[in-house]
């Protein structure tokens, strides 16, 4: 699990985009552990990438999850139709 969805979580929560998102916010790590998720912190080959790929996709934090995904050859699971960039692998998550 990237931790920029924690950083995306948390910043919706405070706008009030993700009002839903409190007990998530509260219980991350334990939520985290018991899904038996492993975190992937950002790092400077991971930022890099993410402001150079070739893309004109703005959302900062899904332009870091497909720098990680690329660098990191993993796939990412979402209904979002912006990874379909042909960089990285998509599995499908049907909303």
């Amino acid at each position: 699990m990237s931790s920029v969805s924690a950083w995306e979580i948390a910043t919706k929560y405070r706008i009030g985009k993700l009002p839903e998102a409190k007990q998530l916010l509260e219980q991350y790590s334990q939520i985290l552990n018991r899904a038996r998720f492993i975190e992937l912190a950002i790092n400077s080959a991971h930022a890099l990438r993410a402001g150079s790929l070739p893309i004109a996709h703005r959302d900062p934090f899904d332009r870091m999850i497909m720098a990680q995904a690329e660098l990191e050859s993993l796939p990412v699971i979402t209904y979002d139709a912006a990874f379909q960039t042909g960089l990285i692998q998509v599995i499908p998550n049907h909303k």
